[in-house]
């Protein structure tokens, strides 16, 4: 029997339409739907456990969203056939639901909650990340799960100055907005994405747009849950609580806590002094109450220590360490560290430290990007490596994080549209992270501006990047500039700007709290560029402009076009040519068909190996022009003729044949040239018998006159007949052709008979 199936629909506007509906697949799971839009079909489930494991005092939230290839009708690259581990644009999809979605239980809930998205059919025209949000929180909005709103996430992109909701990625190639908005019905909770120079007012008139698309979606995930019949919240255990050892913990810590964060202090230093207060409360407690309730005094403990810093900022106007909301804290910056790379910098901005190198490279060195729903490469590409280092931590390493990949996506997106078009190199960026205290991703936004000028990339213009914070009790706020890693974990709001003198050009936000105003969102950007100003003055004194070429050491590129019909002699057969050209030159050379054309990129340190590269190019496509004259040079002897090369294309080779050197009969060849002899000869184009080239040396040469006297073969060649003269015989007897005639005169034998058409004998 068919289940009943619940469809709701979402009107975009524009003509398209997304349904979400329920009822047929995965009805196990907690909850379920499927997402359509177009041919795109996405299957959004999830699943919480009934009970929290011993110990897990936070939510173990995993939100995987994944690709089938089968969706696009492909098969999986590589050996094995089977879809492996994320891509990163599927762990950039992933945390962007995660933000959205993980504040939004409660603060209590500590069972396992697996939230799965899945792309089971593709549309070239759809971009699906736009949709795993919502697929997520209707998934939710049928299940028991507890829940506090529900949500949706929408793209907006921006052509000719009209906003579009969900563009598809061909209308994105046009944009100069691309950003990824989630927000509840109230308030905005994540924004994301890369933008080319926009201003603050555009980009809040973007989110503004954005929002009004996803209260729809939200309006129709209600209508399916009312239909569906909304379901029970399950019970679960409670945290355990004590108002008693509260008041206990707040009475023996506030005032010392609020002490030290109003002093203003170092990290280590503030840490330190943070522990001994802590160490003092639990002496407030036996053996036996720290073993009954240790987690719970704890827990009390960074409650009104968070409490406490927090009121020191709304109170007194400062910070932890003991800036004002506005200040920058000091930076300094160098370039060519490292001696032997390409391009590189060490950005540090308080505690937080990057260093930033460039590598130059071919298109050959171009990241490949093989999915479902993208194919194609990048050639500016940026990593971002956070080691347990930088934060005085000693971990085990795993692999790439998602937050790796996330930080590091964010500061590629934040350079790449100031790197110019007519770049000829793959760049790669990558930003070790040496030491943290807030905003490593904004730090290694500088750290690679400074490192791809030190490389000699000609960027457009420079870029920086600042990380803002905020600090609200419901009546009173304080925005934060340039904010430290304690005031990102106990602040309101995380909002990282990137941008330019001219404008934005990446954002990222997390909003903690519910009805963030657009006043303080407005007031956030404006702090922000102000930030983003100082510090790009910093960078500028320690760089103003892009090196004007790239470093010796560092690879040479050269482009050149060739006609498509000679890519194969540049290769040559099985490649030996450009094999023998590279190892001869110690170039890399790369050659793509583009548009019929082949486009060769040469690369190298040595300029005469990159000279030679050319000239043998240059030596492949020469075509001399009829009636022109070239000098070239004997390479070769033959008994009918020398062979010759353009000493303008080496390597070109004519055969010169023997009837052309001179004018007199030549019996040998070497009585009128020998080998290396240079001299000019005239170009007549391809000899009709032979098919092939044909040069001539006599006909440079003045011609001899002719001497009646001599021997017939040494009279030299006969001259011109005068045009006055009129026709030559030959031409007399192509006159007088049958055709031209007229009729022939009748012919009769002796006794009168006619024979006009009998042959003579």
């Amino acid at each position: 029997m068919i289940p009943q199936l619940f469809v709701e629909s979402i009107d975009l506007g524009d003509g398209r339409s997304i349904t979400i509906e329920t009822g047929r697949l995965a009805k196990q799971a907690d909850g379920s739907v499927v997402v359509r839009i177009g041919k795109t079909v996405i299957l959004g489930t999830v699943v919480s456990a009934r009970k929290a494991s011993p110990g897990i005092d936070f939510l173990p939230l995993t939100v995987d969203y994944r690709e089938k290839f089968a969706a696009a009708g492909r098969f999986p690259g590589g050996f094995f056939k089977r879809e492996a581990r994320p891509s990163d644009n599927e762990v950039l999809t992933m945390r962007l639901v995660d933000r959205v979605l993980r504040p939004l239980f409660p603060s209590d809930y500590h069972a396992e909650v697996q939230v799965m998205i899945q792309l089971m059919s593709h549309d070239e025209d759809v971009m699906p990340d736009a949709l795993a949000g919502l697929a997520a929180s209707a998934a939710l909005a049928l299940s028991d799960i507890p829940f506090e709103t529900l949500i949706s996430e929408a793209r907006v992109g921006r052509i000719d100055g009209q906003f579009i909701i969900n563009p598809s990625r061909a209308q994105l190639e046009l944009s100069d907005i691309d950003m990824m908005i989630g927000a509840s019905t109230d308030s905005i909770a994540m924004v994301e994405g890369e933008m080319k120079e926009i201003s603050e007012a555009d980009m809040v008139e973007a989110i503004k747009f954005a929002h009004e698309h996803i209260k729809n979606q939200i309006a129709a995930q209600e209508r399916l849950q009312a239909a569906f019949g909304k379901k029970e919240v399950r019970t679960y255990d409670q945290e355990k609580s004590d108002e008693t050892i509260l008041a206990k913990v707040k009475e023996a810590a506030y005032d010392k806590i609020y002490a030290i964060a109003s002093k203003g202090s170092a990290k280590q230093e503030r840490s330190a002094a943070f522990e001994a207060v802590k160490e003092e409360v639990k002496a407030l407690f036996t053996e036996e109450e720290l073993l009954e309730n240790g987690d719970l005094i704890s827990k009390y403990f960074k409650e009104v220590n968070k409490e406490a810093v927090r009121n020191v900022t709304l109170d007194l106007g400062t910070r932890l360490d003991g800036r004002k909301t506005t200040e920058i804290r000091p930076i300094w910056c160098e370039v060519d560290y490292l001696p032997s790379v390409h391009g590189s910098a060490l950005f540090t901005r308080g505690e937080t430290q990057a260093l930033a190198t460039a590598t130059l490279g071919t298109s050959r060195e171009a990241n490949q990007i093989d999915s479902p729903s993208e194919q194609g490469e990048e050639k500016f590409y940026l990593h971002y490596n956070f080691p347990p280092f930088s934060t005085g931590e000693a971990r085990p390493l795993r692999g790439t994080s998602r937050r790796e990949v996330g930080h590091g996506n964010l500061a590629q997106r934040a350079l790449k549209n100031m790197i110019p078009a007519e770049n000829p190199y793959t760049i790669r960026v990558v930003s070790e992270v040496l030491e943290s205290n807030g905003s490593s991703s904004m730090a290694t936004v500088c750290a690679g501006t400074l490192a791809l000028m030190d490389a000699g990339v000609q960027m457009i213009r420079p870029v920086s990047g600042i990380a803002m914070g905020l600090i609200t009790d419901g009546d009173r706020f304080a925005v934060l500039s340039d904010i430290l890693g304690d005031e990102d974990h106990l602040g309101d709001m995380d909002f990282k700007v990137t941008g330019t003198s001219e404008g934005i050009t990446a954002c990222q936000m997390d909003i903690k709290i519910d009805g963030l105003k657009y006043e303080i969102m407005e007031q956030a950007l404006a702090q922000a560029r102000d930030g983003r100003l100082h510090i790009l003055g910093k960078l500028i004194e320690t760089l103003d402009t892009p090196r004007a070429g790239v470093k010796d050491h560092a690879p040479k590129i050269i482009m050149r076009t060739i006609p498509g019909a000679f890519i194969g002699a540049l290769i040559g057969p099985g490649g030996k040519v450009i094999q023998e050209l590279q190892k001869a030159t110690g170039t890399t050379i790369v050659i793509n068909e583009v548009n019929e054309e082949g486009v060769v990129e040469i690369l190298g340190t040595d300029p005469a190996g990159i000279a030679a590269v050319l000239a043998k190019i240059d030596s492949i496509i020469f075509k001399p022009t009829v009636g022109e004259s070239y000098e070239v040079k004997v390479i070769k002897l033959l008994d009918f003729g020398a062979v010759v090369e353009y000493t303008e294309a080496p390597g070109n080779e004519v055969l010169l044949h023997v009837s052309e050197l001179d004018w007199a009969r030549t019996e040998n060849v070497t009585d009128v040239v020998n080998m290396g002899d240079v001299f000019q000869v005239k170009y007549l184009g391809i000899d009709p018998k032979t098919r092939k080239e044909k040069v001539s040396r006599k006909a440079l040469m003045p011609r001899p006159p002719r001497d009646e006297n001599a021997p017939r073969e040494d009279r030299g060649p006969r001259p011109e007949r005068r045009d006055d003269r009129g026709p030559r015989r030959d031409d007399r007897r192509d006159d007088r052709s049958r055709d031209n005639r007229g009729p022939r005169p009748e012919r009769r034998d002796e006794n009168g008979a006619d024979n006009s058409e009998t042959p003579q004998e």
